[in-house]
């Protein structure tokens, strides 16, 4: 390969920043030679092409970028052959199927056979619809698919939602889930199996899972009576157990230091108080392997 490997990124809309940030925390921050530029240099490896999420599993499928970022929905809508590298977790969101509130349908397996579906996932739609026995009708949009009920343009719409509030807000309730999609960073598969461009490949998804490990994790330090260590390891159990650090000019303290679970934080800080321990600190992490 003569060229720097290429990255197909999200242009915008829900994956875009997100992806942005995380490429700079793992150290990928693209080098933008002018403003509203479809490519961008990150770093002297690697190259980002920015193209609308939708179309990204063509672009890597297709060769023309041997990695991408984008949503679980896209990739199985596309039907494409790419290879999913690293769920990103971000993005979260799912693909279902929706009726006007006052339908009496509970459940999408109540449809009748040629129910007509507003959608701008007609595959994935049909291909649920399939696996449920239902032959259905797709109605194609391409925005605002919410109101077609309304408008008797479709029975009901198979759509994207997070909350599900503006499903509620257009008088639309879920009647089934046809997927759940997060961000994905997914690779050619040639690419893969190349023993040139693999390892480029494994370096940004190496970088990326350090970052998504580090987001979840805290770095705890504190002082601790020596004789509580047992009951301290018990605590702060760590990665593989507490580093233990001996005080200068102390006998009967020493430094534990831990990386605990970000959510547990206030209980481990209470639980190391109740102990005894002094000094107690906690820091963010940039990355974490295991």
């Amino acid at each position: 390969m003569n060229r720097p490997m290429r990255v197909a990124l999200p242009s915008k809309g829900r994956l875009s920043e997100r992806a942005l940030e995380l490429l700079e925390l793992a150290g990928l921050r693209p080098a933008f030679a002018a403003d509203r530029a479809l490519v961008a240099a990150l770093g002297d490896d690697f190259e980002a092409i920015f193209v609308r999420a939708q179309d990204i599993p063509e672009y890597v499928a297709d060769g023309a970028a041997e990695i991408g970022v984008t949503g679980a929905d896209c990739v199985a809508e596309s039907g494409r052959q790419v290879t999913e590298v690293l769920d990103l977790g971000f993005g979260r969101c799912r693909l279902v199927v929706a009726a006007r509130e006052e339908s009496e349908v509970t459940s999408a397996k109540q449809l009748p056979k040629g129910t007509r579906v507003a959608t701008s996932f007609p595959r994935c739609a049909t291909r649920h619809f399939e696996s449920l026995g239902i032959p259905i009708t797709i109605a194609p949009v391409s925005g605002a698919t919410e109101i077609a009920p309304h408008l008797g343009v479709a029975d009901v719409i198979v759509d994207l939602t997070s909350t599900g509030s503006t499903l509620k807000v257009n008088g639309l309730r879920e009647i089934g889930t046809v997927l759940e999609s997060t961000a994905r960073l997914v690779a050619n598969p040639a690419a893969l199996a190349d023993r040139k461009t693999r390892p480029l490949v494994d370096e940004v998804a190496t970088a990326l899972e350090s970052v998504i490990r580090a987001q979840e994790k805290r770095y705890l330090m504190a002082n601790v009576p020596k004789d509580k260590l047992e009951q301290v390891r018990a605590v702060i159990p760590g990665l593989s157990g507490p580093t233990i650090v001996e005080v200068l000019d102390s006998g009967t303290w020493v430094a534990a230091h831990a990386v605990v679970d970000a959510g547990a934080v206030y209980q481990t800080i209470g639980k190391l108080k109740a102990l005894g321990a002094q000094g107690i600190l906690v820091t963010r992490i940039e990355r974490l392997m295991p």
